[in-house]
C-alpha cells in the first residue's frame, strides 16, 4: 500500500478518540477559560508594546493600531472558535491544520507555534524583568548589576539583522521567573487556572484603575498631531507607522488562541471554547483601546520608548504618583499570569505533536500523579529561560508577531476548507458568513505580517529552514500516518464522528 505523502491529512474522527482519553483532567469552567485568555493577553501589550509601538512607529494613532490588530484577531477567533469546538484537542492550529491542509503544513505551522508561545514567554519574561528592577529601585533595595538585567546583544536599527554587544552578561530576573512559571504549570492544571483567576483579577483592576485616573489628567495636546508624519522610513510614524504598529502589538492579542490549547481540559469544550476565546478577545480589545488612548494622552509618545511605559505616563503627573507602584505590582503580577499561560499551551502542542510522531516519544509523557506534559512543560520553561536570558526585547517581539501571523492564517483557510471537504462533521459553533470571516481574518493577518520589518521576514525564513531540516530529518520518518500507526487518510473522505458528550 502507498504510504501517505506530505499532504496526508489525520481523520478528524482519532482526534475525538485522543479528546475522549483520560490523559489530561477536565478541570475548567467557563469562567476559567476566559480567565485563561485574559491571562494570556492582557501582559506585555499593555504594560511593555505600547510604549515602544507608539514611540517608534505609530505616535498617538498606537489606537488605530489596536483596533486594527484587534478586527484581525476577531475574525481570526471566530474561525478558531469553530474549530476548537468541533476538535477539542490540545494541538490548536498544529491540529487543525493537520486535519484539514495536511502534514507538511501541519509542521510548519507547529513550529510557528513555537514562535507564538515558547519564544513569546521569554518575550514576556524580558519585559517582567524591566519592571521587577523598576519596582525593587522604587522600595529601595539595591540594584542587580546592569549586566545582569539585561541581554548580551542588541539589534542595529529595525531592518537590520546585525547585531552589536550592549556588554551585559544575561538577563536574571528574566530566568527566575520562567523558572517559577515552569514549576507551577509542572504541578497541575487546577494549580495554574486557581492562580491565574486571582492574577487576571488584580491585573484587571489595576488596568480599569489606570484608565479611571488617569483620563482625568489626559491632555489633548498630546494628541495633536494624531498621526505624526513619516519620517522617510517605512513604518516610522504615518499610515506605514500604523500599520507596522499595528503588527507588532498584534503579540499584545496572543493569548486567546491558547484557550484553544487546553480543549482537552475543558469541561464543556462544544460551548466553553468559543465562550472563552470570544469574550477574553473581546474584554481585553475594549481595555487595549482605552488604556493606549489614556497612555498617549498623558505623556508625549516619544516618551514612551520604555520597558515601563505605563510608568513613565504615571510620573508624568506627580498626582497619580500613588497609582505607579500598584501598577508595577500589577505589571508583575500580570506578566507573570502571559508566562504561565504561555508554558502551558506549548507543552500540550509538543504533546500533541509527539504523539502523531512528529516529535519525540519523550515529548508525549504525562505525569502519572500531575496529570500534566511534565517533560514537554520542562523542556519549554528550559528553552524560553534560555532565550529570556540573552536576547533582546525588539527582535523577540516581531518574531513572535509574525510566526502567530501565520499560523492564523492557516486556521483561517482551514476552516474554510474543512466546511466543504467535511461538512457532515459535527459543529457546536459555527463561525458566521465563514466565506467572509476566513478571508477578512486573512486579509488583516497579512497586512499585518507584511508591514513588519523585512529583517523579521528574514528570520522568520532563517526558523522555518531549522524547522523543514528537523521535519524532514526525524518527523517525516516517524510519523504515525507514514508508519501506519494510525489511520492514513490520503484525502478520501471519512466517516462522520458522533460528538462527544461532555462530562
Amino acid at each position: 500500500m502507498k504510504k501517505p505523502g506530505l499532504f496526508a491529512i489525520k481523520p478528524v474522527s482519532e482526534y475525538h478518540e485522543e479528546a475522549a482519553g483520560k490523559h489530561l483532567v477536565r478541570a475548567l469552567g467557563i469562567p476559567a477559560l476566559i480567565a485563561f485568555g485574559i491571562g494570556g493577553i492582557i501582559g506585555t501589550g499593555i504594560f511593555v508594546l505600547t510604549g515602544v509601538a507608539a514611540a517608534q512607529h505609530a505616535g498617538p494613532a498606537i489606537v488605530i493600531s489596536f483596533i486594527i490588530a484587534g478586527i484581525g484577531c476577531m475574525f481570526a477567533g471566530l474561525c478558531y472558535s469553530e474549530f476548537a469546538a468541533m476538535v477539542p484537542v490540545s494541538g490548536s492550529a498544529y491540529a487543525y491544520s493537520y486535519a484539514t491542509l495536511g502534514e507538511f503544513v501541519a509542521w510548519f505551522v507547529g513550529w510557528n507555534l513555537v514562535l507564538e508561545y515558547l519564544v513569546a514567554s521569554s518575550v514576556v519574561a524580558v519585559g517582567w524583568s524591566g519592571y521587577a528592577v523598576k519596582l525593587l529601585h522604587d522600595f529601595g533595595v539595591p540594584a542587580l548589576p546592569a549586566k545582569l538585567t539585561g541581554a548580551p546583544f542588541s539589534a542595529v536599527g529595525a531592518n537590520s539583522l546585525q547585531v552589536h554587544a550592549t556588554g551585559n552578561w544575561f538577563n536574571l530576573p528574566a530566568v527566575v521567573i520562567v523558572v517559577l512559571a515552569t514549576a507551577l504549570c509542572y504541578k497541575g492544571i487546577r494549580e495554574s487556572a486557581i492562580v491565574n483567576i486571582i492574577i487576571v483579577a488584580i491585573k484587571v483592576s489595576i488596568v480599569v484603575a489606570v484608565i479611571a485616573f488617569g483620563a482625568f489628567y489626559v491632555d489633548t495636546a498630546h494628541w495633536t498631531p494624531y498621526i505624526p508624519k513619516n519620517t522617510g522610513v517605512y513604518g516610522q510614524f504615518g499610515w506605514s507607522g500604523i500599520s507596522q504598529a499595528a503588527g507588532i502589538i498584534f503579540f499584545a492579542y496572543i493569548g486567546f488562541d491558547g484557550v484553544s490549547t487546553v480543549a482537552q481540559e475543558a469541561k464543556n469544550p462544544g460551548r466553553g471554547m468559543p465562550i472563552g476565546i470570544l469574550g477574553s478577545l473581546g474584554i481585553c480589545t475594549l481595555l487595549y483601546i482605552a488604556m493606549s488612548a489614556v497612555l498617549t494622552g498623558l505623556a508625549p509618545y516619544l516618551s514612551l520608548n520604555d520597558p515601563a511605559p505605563v510608568a513613565v505616563a504615571l510620573e508624568a503627573h506627580p498626582q497619580l504618583l500613588w497609582l505607579t507602584r500598584w501598577v508595577e505590582v500589577g505589571a508583575l503580577l500580570g506578566l507573570t499570569s502571559v508566562i504561565i499561560t504561555l508554558i502551558i499551551p506549548q507543552a500540550r502542542i509538543w504533546l500533541t505533536m509527539s504523539r502523531d510522531g512528529l516529535m519525540p516519544r519523550m515529548f508525549g509523557g504525562v505525569h502519572p500523579r500531575f496529570h500534566t506534559p511534565h517533560i514537554a512543560t520542562l523542556i519549554t520553561g528550559t528553552v524560553a529561560a534560555l532565550i529570556a536570558a540573552v536576547t533582546p526585547l525588539d527582535i523577540l517581539g516581531e518574531l513572535v508577531s509574525i510566526g502567530t501571523l501565520v499560523a492564523f492564517i492557516v486556521v483561517c483557510i482551514g476552516v474554510l476548507v474543512l466546511r466543504y471537504t467535511r461538512p457532515d462533521l459535527h459543529r457546536p459553533f459555527r463561525a458566521p458568513a465563514i466565506w467572509f470571516t476566513s478571508l477578512m481574518g486573512v486579509f488583516f493577518c497579512a497586512w499585518m505580517a507584511y508591514s513588519l520589518p523585512n529583517s523579521t521576514w528574514w528570520r522568520l525564513l532563517f526558523w522555518s529552514l531549522l524547522g523543514f531540516a528537523l521535519y524532514f530529518g526525524y518527523g517525516y520518518r516517524h510519523s504515525r500516518l507514514r508508519r501506519g500507526d494510525g489511520q492514513a487518510a490520503l484525502g478520501a473522505p471519512q466517516p462522520a464522528s458522533a460528538p462527544q458528550s461532555s462530562p
